[in-house]
């Protein structure tokens, strides 16, 4: 079975300034160390015991004082407890940092404890023979960020942590450019706008994301392509990255994405694969030359099939 490549710890020292006191220890981390996830930050406080503060193990909720001393150790990778599987992967772009894939939809992005085959990142242990980031833990290497299961389309694969480190500091600094293609139910009163509403867990069903006061800040712009009698065609550009957040945000204006029963659009006429949305568009800065990079898909088949149902 392929293995991450061996990596020595990574230790980093900081020191709490005064305009830093009173933040939470966990989101002191992830401001300060951005190739880290606030789930792998998290990780390495609880369960690892990998962030120490003045010498001892804290919480996550920990607020810091100034001049705290702030230890973090990142661990070397650990063997991936995961099968490498030979499955067929349609890579639009590689080179010895990187690799985007064209993830088809009813695909899991990675591993959970229920499900731990025939994920895109079983496929990617094979194809790169375990030479992954591992920067977001044993379950994710290598993923930058993620694709629900029934969405289709491009997503960036980091095959080491100064690409990790790299490609995600432009998620955040959102040079890295998103773009989606969504049909959803009825027409919009304008042919451009944006969506700002915090996503968190859905209160009572925690299978789904909800618009809750207090959650994570999240901003998704749209303009119209093309409109139709029920429907309308749609580009998306992500300004933010939370989970589910197209399906919520649109959902939560009473314009949810066809074919997607979790958030009221799966009342349709014709049969798809998955919810009518594609990542379609990756724009970015390549680690091997700082280049931007534009990559574009056309429709994946579900939308094409939609609209060419839509058009007749």
């Amino acid at each position: 079975m392929p293995e991450n490549s061996p990596k020595t710890p990574k230790l980093i020292n900081l020191e709490v300034d005064i305009d830093e006191a009173g933040s939470r220890l966990d989101v002191f981390v992830v401001n300060l160390v951005p190739e880290l996830t606030r789930t792998r930050v998290q990780q390495l406080i609880k369960s690892e015991n990998a962030v120490n503060v003045n010498g001892k193990t804290s919480k996550n909720s920990y607020k810091l004082k100034y001049g705290d001393e702030v230890c973090i150790i990142i661990p070397e990778a650990r063997p991936l407890e995961m099968e490498a599987e030979n499955i067929p992967l349609d890579i639009r772009y590689e080179d010895e940092d990187m690799l985007v894939v064209n993830k088809s939809a009813g695909m899991l992005t990675h591993p959970t404890s229920i499900e731990r085959v025939h994920t895109l990142v079983n496929a990617l242990l094979f194809h790169c023979r375990g030479n992954l980031s591992g920067i977001n833990g044993i379950m994710r290497p290598g993923i930058l960020h993620r694709l629900d299961r029934d969405t289709s389309g491009l997503l960036m694969i980091a095959k080491n942590d100064f690409a990790h480190q790299f490609l995600s500091e432009q998620i955040k600094s959102k040079t890295a450019i998103r773009q989606y293609l969504a049909i959803i139910h009825g027409n919009l009163s304008e042919n451009q706008g944006t969506i700002s509403a915090p996503i968190d867990r859905h209160l009572t069903q925690k299978h789904k994301m909800d618009i809750v006061e207090g959650g994570k800040t999240a901003v998704t712009h749209w303009k119209v392509l093309e409109s139709f009698k029920k429907y309308t065609f749609i580009e998306a550009t992500l300004e933010t990255g939370r989970t589910h957040q197209i399906r919520v945000h649109f959902s939560s204006i009473n314009h949810p994405v066809a074919g997607d029963p979790l958030y009221g659009g799966g009342n349709i006429n014709i049969n798809l694969n998955g919810q009518a949305l594609q990542a379609y568009k990756l724009s970015f800065f390549r680690p091997s030359d700082k280049k931007r990079m534009t990559i574009e898909l056309e429709p994946d088949e579900d939308i094409k099939k939609l609209l060419k149902f839509l058009r007749n």
